[in-house]
């Protein structure tokens, strides 16, 4: 309820650490409540396919996503991560 208040939430990096049973619902419970009543703006660098892993389950991976993706636009940023890029470059420079 603390959260509603603001117009928009940002889940930033999605899937970087694997979240434990109770992250994980408690996640789920967050996109479940903001669906239809708020905004979230979600980065990933997982696609939706491997997020069985993220939730542990596949019904709830479903479910969340279905939530997500109702009323979603998607921008998917195909290529090389900029960050390794520039790691890369700059290791080769040394």
């Amino acid at each position: 309820a603390k959260l509603d208040k603001y117009e928009l939430l940002i889940l930033d990096d999605i899937g970087y650490v694997r979240p434990n049973a109770k992250e994980s619902s408690v996640l789920f419970e967050l996109i479940a409540h903001r669906y239809e009543s708020g905004s979230l703006l979600i980065t990933s660098n997982q696609p939706f396919s491997a997020w069985d892993d993220l939730f542990g389950d596949s019904a709830i991976a479903v479910a969340a996503v279905d939530r997500l993706v109702h009323h979603a636009h998607i921008v998917d940023i195909p290529g090389e991560s900029y960050r390794q890029a520039a790691s890369l470059r700059w290791m080769s420079m040394t």
